[in-house]
This record gives structure tokens, sequence and C-alpha cells, in this order.
């Protein structure tokens, strides 16, 4: 059957390669019980940090552990780069895009060598949250998913 998200929803991509994981599985009491809201989870395989989504790029924390992607329909990606790499206060990671820019999918916005950033951190799994999903409707996240979309999301 088909997916009833997929003709009326904005699909949402892995932001790096990896294998998806469900937030229950971040070790991160904060993500896992869903505190910032819902989404997925990726173990990274690579440190290429890519848009999740076409649209503006609304939000780069100073450190550049987090950003965040605004869709033309408003819902709001954040991708959380690793669990307390805040505390690296940037070092190890390199910006390539600034809020205001317009981004598509697959775009780099942040890299790192993420074998030298592991090292630094309890763990590299990267939270894909949906911020404003009091006003969408999210898609149960596809934790199969190969290249295609993760979850979809849709306005209430």
């Amino acid at each position: 059957m088909q997916n009833p998200f997929k003709k009326r929803g904005e699909s949402v991509y892995s932001p790096v390669a990896g294998r998806i994981v469900s937030l229950d599985e971040v070790p991160d009491p904060v993500f896992a019980r869903r505190s910032v809201g819902d989404g997925f989870a990726i173990e990274p395989t690579n440190g290429s940090f890519r848009s999740p989504v076409d649209g503006e790029l609304v939000l780069m924390a100073e450190t550049r552990h987090a950003y965040a992607v605004r869709t033309d329909a408003g819902a709001e990606v954040l991708v959380h780069i690793g669990i307390d790499t805040v505390t690296l206060k940037g070092e190890g990671l390199v910006g390539h895009r600034k809020v205001g820019e317009r981004v598509a999918r697959g775009d780099v916005i942040i890299s790192c060598d993420l074998d030298d950033i592991k090292l630094k951190v309890p763990s590299m799994v990267t939270p894909v949250i949906l911020m404003n999903g009091a006003k969408f409707v999210m898609s149960s996240p596809d934790l199969e998913a190969n290249g295609e979309s993760v979850i979809t999301v849709r306005r209430k």
C-alpha cells in the first residue's frame, strides 16, 4: 500500500550517509524522549552533513554542531550533529553555508573529520528533528530507507 503522505507531503531525507535509527536509540534523554520534537537519527559513516530538504537555512549554531532548514511549506527540520558536540565549541566542524541562504537537498552544510570527532564526544548519532511538529503531521520513520525519504511531513 502506498504511503498516503507521499503525495501531499514533503519528504525529509537523511542528511548524512549511515544507518537510520529510531530516536529511542539516541544516547541523550532530551532527544530519546522527543522533548525537542519527533524525527529519526543516523549513525553517520562520513563527515559530510547535508540539507535533508529543499528550503532556507534558518539556524546555524555558532558552534556548528546543529543547523535547521525550513521548507517552503514551513516545516523546520533540525540536524543535531552527534551528542555533546557543543562542547567542542566548533573545533573540527566546518560550516559551508550561511543562515538565510537557500539550500537544496544534498547541499553540504557542515563537514568534519568524523573519525577525529568520534574520539572527542560520547556519540556521533545525529538526531533529525521536526521542530515545529505541532503544525505538521509526520509519517513514521522508514528505518530501512536507502536513499529514499525517511519521513514525510505535511501541514495539519
